[in-house]
């Protein structure tokens, strides 16, 4: 099984959203399955085979989650942030100030999807790869 260190190690190798797609693949081959990571400070839960499960700490102090969705903006800056015009941190704020809660990563069909706080879907994009 992964651990939460494992995973930290390769992602430190992502510096921009343009780097996303072979973090995915290395901690795919690490065994996850997927990963839930919630903006308001970035903890993550991640899941492996067989029930597995493990989380991390938080990343930063909260974000306050918009209540209002603007999944436009919200699209807009995706793409700047897979680009690589924004860090991690920077795209976390643009989440939170645009109503996305969460992200979920589903390894086995490669999907990301974003969710506002009424746990609906606003974005959901293949990952490359």
């Amino acid at each position: 099984m992964f651990t939460v260190e494992q995973v930290k190690s390769a992602h430190t190798k992502v510096k921009s959203g343009a780097d996303f797609p072979a973090y995915i693949q290395e901690i795919k081959q690490l065994g996850v399955t997927a990963y839930e990571t919630w903006v308001t400070d970035s903890h993550t839960n991640y899941f492996g085979k067989e029930g597995y499960q493990t989380q991390s700490k938080p990343m930063y102090d909260k974000l306050p989650i918009a209540l209002t969705t603007d999944k436009q903006k919200f699209s807009y800056e995706l793409k700047l942030h897979q680009q690589g015009h924004s860090d991690y941190y920077t795209f976390c704020k643009v989440c939170a100030e645009t109503g996305i809660e969460k992200w979920f990563v589903r390894l086995d069909t490669m999907t990301c999807t974003y969710y506002d706080t009424q746990e609906n879907e606003i974005v959901v994009e293949t990952i490359p790869g």
